[in-house]
């Protein structure tokens, strides 16, 4: 299935029963989960279906309260995201349809989460929802998973995957070398813990699974 056939079943989804699809997309730091993301969007927009992104990255805690728990350093990590919060959401937008749900997202100039920034409306009947942790084990991400209706893997060769990370830290900021080292001693560690859960036999996987999604910048 490419993304298109994704769209296209989604849309057939929401034509053929009321409520509101939620669905995930899930891959380790740098693998293209925000390119295939927003393309989905995109793509079920052009199709009719009203559909709006709420990344898990705005709960990511702010820099105050990593601080306070002595997490700076590993931001990023699983540990360093309001994962009940998250879940919370999740469950209002499935729930809560007659109203504007307001979702939090990440600010990748400042490296901070924007409470409010996106607003779930009601006519929205796809919520696309990217991040990491998804298919994690640990409490409470596997209600994270049943919350989501669907869940795409997205894939990328390792050292692509790695070098775009390291490009993305310097754009916002990094010297090379500290965003290399930030890239191999914190976003490698999680990127690995998101693979083996990603592909572990003996709990629900992904659905659909796209590899290579760079490809998906051309379309």
């Amino acid at each position: 299935m490419d993304l298109d056939q994704l769209a296209d079943d989604l849309a057939a989804r929401v034509a053929a029963a009321p409520g509101r699809l939620l669905v995930g997309v899930v891959g380790a730091p740098g693998s293209g989960k925000t390119t295939v993301a927003k393309k989905l969007v995109d793509r079920l927009g052009r199709r009719q279906v009203s559909a709006v992104r709420a990344p898990m990255d705005g709960f990511h805690l702010a820099d105050v309260a990593l601080q306070e728990r002595g997490l700076l350093e590993r931001k990023g990590a699983i540990e360093t995201f309001d994962a009940h919060g998250y879940l919370a959401l999740l469950r209002r937008i499935r729930d809560e349809r007659d109203h504007d749900v307001l979702a939090p997202a990440f600010e990748r100039e400042l490296e901070q989460p924007l409470a409010g920034a996106i607003t779930v409306a009601p006519e929205h009947r796809v919520v696309v929802t990217e991040g990491n942790y998804l298919l994690d084990d640990v409490a409470p991400w596997p209600d994270v998973r049943s919350a989501l209706d669907l869940v795409v893997l997205v894939e990328l060769d390792d050292d692509r995957r790695r070098s775009r990370l390291v490009e993305r830290h310097v754009k916002f900021g990094k010297e090379r070398a500290a965003a290399q080292a930030w890239v191999d001693d914190v976003d490698e560690p999680n990127a690995q813990r998101v693979l083996a859960r990603s592909h572990d036999k003996q709990r629900p996987e992904a659905e659909i699974a796209f590899r290579e999604p760079c490809r998906f910048d051309a379309w």
